[in-house]
């Protein structure tokens, strides 16, 4: 049974998930840890080593910007997450996240993920959030210097079957110029706060559910 959760009742150290979903797929799906839930939004934290999983064609390439047969079609593979980690902050009614990178030398930056959310759920015990992505992404340098990542991407499956039209694209190009705004000023959440997180050393690495949460609910 899925049930909706209330994300400010979520709790720091509690295993969350990020199933991004294309059509009735699973794209991706990232297991996290959660920070922070407030007015803010929810704060989590996915680390190098943290469970993950991906959609992956027979010849081994990952499946992005594709035609939604394509995702249905692609084994899900399973993994570990890899190269940076990243404290995720997802703000209410927005669409976007704002990621913050870590290397082993500290901060590297910030990435915006356009996207839409659906709610927060509880599914056997694993709570979670489901995600669609837009595609075009902006990434953003500690010194605030910022380039759009993926606008091919979004050209690309713009007037796909699932995807949006030219309206919607407008939109999410729209939902980024906001954003960039508050890079620009040195707003929250670019304003310098969150550099310096450090995980509690306590938790365990985050895994991925057995098996797989593979569910479909409607908003």
């Amino acid at each position: 049974m899925v049930e909706p959760v209330d994300p400010t009742a979520l709790v720091p150290g509690q295993p969350l998930l990020r199933r991004y979903r294309r059509g009735v797929s699973t794209s991706w799906l990232q297991a996290c840890r959660v920070v922070a839930a407030d007015e803010r939004g929810v704060f989590c934290w996915i680390p190098v080593g943290a469970g993950f999983a991906y959609r992956e064609r027979p010849d081994g390439s990952p499946v992005r910007a594709a035609p939604i047969a394509d995702f249905a079609s692609a084994q899900l593979r399973l993994g570990g997450w890899q190269g940076r980690s990243a404290l995720i902050l997802m703000p209410p009614g927005r669409a976007h996240s704002v990621w913050w990178f870590f290397s082993e030398a500290g901060f590297s930056g910030w990435y915006v993920n356009l996207e839409a959310r659906s709610r927060f759920w509880c599914h056997d015990g694993w709570y979670g959030v489901d995600v669609a992505d837009h595609e075009l992404d902006i990434v953003v340098a500690p010194d605030r210097s910022w380039q759009w990542k993926d606008e091919d991407d979004l050209v690309a499956v713009t007037g796909l079957l699932g995807y949006w039209d030219a309206h919607g694209s407008a939109e999410i190009r729209a939902e980024g110029r906001r954003v960039l705004a508050d890079v620009e000023a040195a707003r929250f959440p670019f304003d310098g706060s969150w550099c310096d997180f450090r995980p509690d050393p306590s938790w365990p690495t985050p895994r991925l559910p057995e098996p797989l949460p593979d569910f479909e609910w409607s908003d």
